[in-house]
């Protein structure tokens, strides 16, 4: 196992994931706890009514966040010794590289081998171009269920568009960024392709 995670409390295989998932984050960042439960319920809710997978969209929710544990100053390093790439966007903004290291900390720590799962899990903050069905659940659950004080100002609008399709309401959320993309510390590039891969989308089902 890599060093790296040398200093966690690991995961004690039960069976059930969620509630590995969920004591690992008690013991190591348990302000991230409740929201990954949140989430992988969130998603499920929404797979369920896109006829996705409920079962993995719930392992991705609950998996999303794993990579809490690490600290933004320390995600760099993180990713560096995890093997991942770390796009400049990300070196300026280590926040959003949380999602890749969630993805390899749910194939190394509490190994997932469903690769659907895993990519979901490693875009879940920005998306991606091409995006899967389970990729598009879990980022708008991560977003209707969100982590911070307070409503999310794009709440309503997303759950609007949820009423219509998984797409619209993905869209609209990246729509929202994008409108005020020139105060964004970065605009990574998955979600610039996200942006103009759904548009199109949405305007060729017009």
């Amino acid at each position: 196992m890599n060093a790296v995670y040398a200093r966690l409390i690991l995961p004690i295989p039960t069976g059930n994931l969620k509630e590995e998932i969920y004591q690992f984050l008690l013991h190591n960042h348990p302000a991230a706890a409740e929201h990954c439960m949140e989430v992988g319920e969130e998603a499920g809710r929404i797979a369920n009514r896109y006829g996705a997978d409920v079962e993995a969209a719930q392992a991705a929710g609950y998996l999303h966040d794993i990579s809490a544990v690490f600290p933004n100053s320390e995600r760099i390093r993180v990713a560096v010794e995890l093997g991942i790439e770390v796009l400049p966007e990300e070196e300026v903004f280590p926040m959003i590289i949380h999602q890749k290291i969630s993805k390899a900390m749910a194939r190394d720590l509490f190994h997932i081998q469903d690769e659907e799962i895993l990519d979901a899990v490693g875009c879940h903050t920005t998306l991606r171009e091409q995006a899967t069905s389970l990729d598009k659940v879990l980022f708008v659950a991560d977003k209707i269920r969100w982590d911070q004080s307070g409503t999310p100002p794009y709440l309503d609008q997303v759950k609007a568009k949820l009423e219509h399709s998984l797409d619209a309401a993905a869209f609209e959320y990246i729509r929202y960024l994008w409108q005020r993309r020139e105060s964004l510390k970065v605009l990574h590039p998955w979600l610039e392709q996200a942006y103009y891969d759904l548009k199109q989308g949405i305007q060729g089902a017009v």
